[in-house]
């Protein structure tokens, strides 16, 4: 008896646990935006990546030079709605709640001599072809290995402590680091944290630098993977980002890591050629 295999479907439920990925998220729909506006979220998107330092009135300038007639107003509306901070160098994703307890930066002038000695976290958007989901990582400072991610539609903690959760079970850090985004300052998100005697540090607000490798990991990823396609829907967002994390984790050298892998140095199968590790401070580019 011959079986048809075209007719064998995976469940949907299947699918997403497969992939790591929440029902709700796959059966995203974007919210209605004109064109005109998507174009130039997509060109905000963009030149943000490449020059974090614009604030409102230079991309409306910017917009302006490249015959685009908006004023600053749409501009700082654009901004807000893809979540770029119109003041700070920084992208603004998670919002700060005051009533959820700040920690001070622990990493200023610290030397960063092992894996799972500091890890960070943040949270970035994800173009798609219509819209855009949102994307959190839990990166090794000192490997630059991406120990896990999670995506999500919207800007929930819950997103954030599966990732959190997911990293826990490959190892623990001596410090974790965030910025004071409500769902990092969250009970839920920290009792993970200081049931394991992890102890929290936060960037100073609007400080962009103090959590530089997190950073510079979106600008690879947007560069290297987003930018390059065009997302149709969710799940093939996952299914590409997936391959550019395994990409980077595992083939993508670094010279910062003597050109070497995360991969490699996250699981002490290589060491970085630095006497005492590296200060952030001094870290080299």
């Amino acid at each position: 008896m011959s079986i048809d295999m075209n007719s064998i479907m995976i469940p949907i439920s299947k699918q997403c646990e497969l992939l790591d990925l929440n029902r709700s998220t796959l059966y995203y729909r974007p919210l209605g935006i004109s064109e005109y506006n998507l174009m130039l979220l997509r060109l905000l998107d963009e030149q943000y990546t490449r020059t974090p330092f614009y604030g409102i009135r230079k991309m409306t300038k910017w917009l302006n030079k490249r015959g685009y007639s908006v004023n600053h107003k749409r501009v700082r509306r654009l901004m807000r709605f893809m979540g770029l901070e119109a003041i700070h160098p920084k992208p603004w994703l998670s919002k700060k709640d005051n009533s959820h307890k700040i920690y001070p930066y622990l990493l200023n002038g610290v030397a960063i001599t092992h894996s799972n000695q500091v890890w960070a976290t943040d949270i970035t958007y994800i173009r798609m072809s219509k819209g855009f989901i949102y994307l959190v990582a839990v990166m090794d400072w000192y490997s630059r290995y991406v120990l896990s991610w999670a995506v999500s539609v919207s800007l929930d903690t819950g997103f954030c402590i599966e990732a959190l959760e997911r990293a826990l079970e490959i190892g623990c850090p001596e410090i974790f680091n965030s910025d004071q985004g409500s769902q990092f300052t969250s009970k839920d998100f920290r009792d993970n944290l200081l049931s394991m005697s992890v102890k929290v540090s936060m960037d100073g607000q609007g400080r962009v630098f103090d959590n530089i490798f997190i950073e510079r990991l979106w600008r690879s990823l947007k560069y290297e993977e987003v930018y390059l396609k065009e997302y149709a829907t969710v799940m093939e967002a996952v299914e590409n980002i997936t391959h550019y994390f395994h990409f980077y984790n595992e083939e993508r050298i670094h010279q910062s890591l003597d050109y070497k892998t995360p991969h490699e140095v996250y699981y002490g199968m290589s060491k970085i050629k630095e006497k005492g590790g590296y200060a952030l401070a001094g870290f080299t580019p």
